[in-house]
């Protein structure tokens, strides 16, 4: 039977600030990204999020990402290899103490971080070297054929491909960046019958018409829209109706 695991992003409240539906979506997806207080995310935050994981039985991740809470963790920062792997190394670690095991399942780049090291070999291998001086068992989740599986590939880094439900994609295998008009799939319909396409053909129609193929481990979702409870409970149905097996990687 093919198999997908469903991730979402989470515990990015912070302070007085309440985002994301984490309790209503976490019943539905298999893995959990919990922000580790670089872009999102604060001590209390995390705490909760985990315990909220854990009740759920999700896989526990940590979502490290670029020091921006003004920008969201979604502005381009130079960085280093050796930053790029510190400041992993520190997000990873400090989310698994929250753990009731003291360890976690995976590791997925947020935002800027992750977009720029699927296409920068140097940051995407800071970025894993970072993930295996906390647990070298730890599972990496990058976009499908990007630099980050490369370099998961080279430091010999456990590593999941993802693709997105609801966002498109460029000939090159690329997310179209969020600046541009195109970058969402805004209709439900199309976003769940695409997802499910993508799992089985292996493949996705890039914005110009091209064929992109893939080889998908995981399936992002996303927990912060109004619509987001029903998006993932309809992804998740449509899955098992078409004979896939959600489970965690």
């Amino acid at each position: 039977m093919v198999k997908i695991d469903l991730n979402c992003d989470l515990g990015e409240s912070f302070g007085r600030y309440t985002l994301g539906l984490d309790a209503q979506v976490l019943p539905y997806v298999t893995s959990a990204n919990i922000a580790c207080g670089f872009h999102a995310g604060d001590p209390t935050v995390m705490a909760a999020t985990v315990a909220l994981a854990e009740q759920n039985n999700v896989a526990l991740g940590a979502h490290p990402g670029l020091p921006d809470l003004v920008g969201f963790g979604r502005r381009k920062m130079q960085i280093t290899l050796a930053q790029a792997q510190a400041d992993v190394q520190y997000q990873v670690g400090a989310l698994a103490a929250f753990s009731q095991t003291g360890r976690l399942h995976h590791v997925k780049p947020h935002g800027a971080l992750y977009n720029m090291a699927a296409a920068d070999y140097e940051l995407a291998r800071g970025i894993c070297l970072g993930i295996k001086a906390v647990d070298p068992t730890l599972i990496l989740v990058g976009l499908a054929n990007s630099q980050l599986i490369k370099a998961a590939q080279d430091v010999d880094l456990p590593y999941a491909q993802e693709i997105f439900a609801d966002r498109n994609y460029l000939a090159d295998g690329s997310l179209v960046p969020r600046t541009q008009a195109n970058a969402m799939v805004t209709d439900e319909a199309t976003a769940v019958q695409r997802t499910v396409a993508m799992i089985q053909t292996q493949s996705v129609t890039a914005i110009d018409g091209q064929k992109v193929a893939l080889a998908p481990d995981t399936v992002c979702v996303h927990g912060d829209g109004a619509k987001a409870v029903a998006f993932v409970q309809k992804i998740h149905a449509a899955l098992l109706a078409a004979g896939i097996e959600v489970t965690a990687l």
